[in-house]
């Protein structure tokens, strides 16, 4: 979904609006699941990448600006712990116990008529 809201700075409101957000790519070098007895399923994925593409614009009471954006998530890692349960009818569900995820760098391109 698009991203549109204000902000508040000293000198006044900034309005933006972020729209065709597009995943390009997504990369998972080192990627592992294992089994944890009694709980369920580790998931650990290390030193993922993720690039966005998107359209911006902001505008304040000074100037108003739009254009294409490309953000470069690196050095993304990810650890998730899932329950795996099976109840009196034979159905199986599975649940998110817990999720860690940090990233490492951002990089972000802006291209605009400023």
């Amino acid at each position: 979904p698009d991203l549109r809201g204000y902000e508040k700075f000293g000198l006044g409101n900034v309005k933006y609006n972020i729209s065709k957000i597009h995943v390009t790519a997504v990369e998972f070098p080192s990627a592992s699941i294992s089994l944890i007895p009694g709980t369920g399923i580790k998931l650990v994925i290390e030193n993922a990448s993720l690039t966005v593409d998107m359209n911006w614009n902001i505008r304040t009471w000074m100037f108003k600006d739009s254009g294409r954006s490309t953000v470069y998530i690196s050095k993304v890692f990810v650890t998730a712990i899932f329950s795996i349960l099976l109840d009196n009818t034979g159905y199986t569900s599975i649940s998110l116990n817990s999720c860690r995820t940090t990233s490492g760098d951002i990089d972000i391109k802006l291209n605009g008529k400023s």
